[in-house]
């Protein structure tokens, strides 16, 4: 089976990529299901009902989310109401919504989804580790095919994740830093495994932002209103191709590409 996977979704900007240009990947690539990771889908930080609602009506079948999951208040309602949307499993129990869940496609074929929160530089959440392998462990009661997005700042975190989840779980992405990495590839064990899927939303940008607004943050460490930038967008992701009966993952290949604004 083929399933794309789309980097963080920033915006307006973000949200017009894959409305302009899914439609084009799911014909050339015919991918069973999409995940995406919105969780900077509205106005870059946060979701609501409305703009989950335009990327699933653009093709999108699961959302995946991050640290800024709560940014926007319909949030708290909307992870208790969408099955479809999954936040970090390590928040403390009592959060709304779920961080993990199965979710049916082709011919009654189950796909387990997890999401994970890193904690070097993050939220110091439950061990994403530990965590990760007993929800891996529990999930493959039902299903071999498991994705993992993994939403961490630090590289090494990551890198030890794909590695401890090796041979367990289908595919380990990683999510958060908004740039593409050129590590994807196939662990021994069989997981599909990449650092950072990258960014849908403005290219020229500093993760989306306004690249005057960075720069003079950094220039003068004062607070700033950060502003999505404009210009060319560009949609960046990965296809996995998985065997569903043993859920090892047969390839990874990076996406991107780019639309007018």
């Amino acid at each position: 089976m083929r399933i794309l996977m789309i980097g963080d979704v920033v915006g307006r900007p973000g949200r017009k990529a894959v409305r302009e240009v899914l439609p084009a990947l799911l014909q050339e690539h015919r991918p069973d299901l999409v995940i995406a990771n919105g969780e900077n889908a509205a106005g870059g930080n946060g979701i609501t009902p409305d703009t989950a609602g335009e990327l699933f009506a653009s093709g999108i079948d699961i959302l995946t989310m991050g640290n800024h999951v709560w940014d926007k208040r319909e949030a708290l309602t909307l992870l208790e109401e969408e099955e479809r949307i999954i936040r970090p499993a390590n928040y403390p129990p009592g959060t709304p919504g779920r961080g993990y869940n199965l979710f049916e496609v082709k011919e009654g074929l189950k796909v387990g989804v997890i999401n994970l929160s890193g904690r070097v530089f993050l939220p110091p959440l439950e061990c994403p580790f530990r965590l990760g392998r007993q929800l891996a462990e529990e999930l493959r009661a039902e299903t071999r095919v498991i994705i993992v997005d993994f939403h961490a700042e630090a590289t090494s975190e990551k890198v030890a994740l794909g590695w401890h989840l090796d041979g367990l779980v289908s595919a380990v992405v990683g999510t958060h830093t908004h740039i593409q990495t050129a590590d994807a590839r196939v662990l021994p064990g069989g997981t599909a495994y990449i650092t950072d899927v990258g960014m849908t939303g403005p290219r020229d940008s500093v993760l989306g932002v306004k690249t005057e607004i960075i720069v003079h943050k950094f220039l003068t460490q004062l607070p700033a209103r950060f502003e999505i930038a404009g210009g060319v967008i560009q949609l960046e992701g990965v296809i996995l191709d998985i065997d569903p009966s043993t859920g090892r993952a047969a390839g990874i290949q990076r996406v991107q590409h780019y639309c007018n604004p």
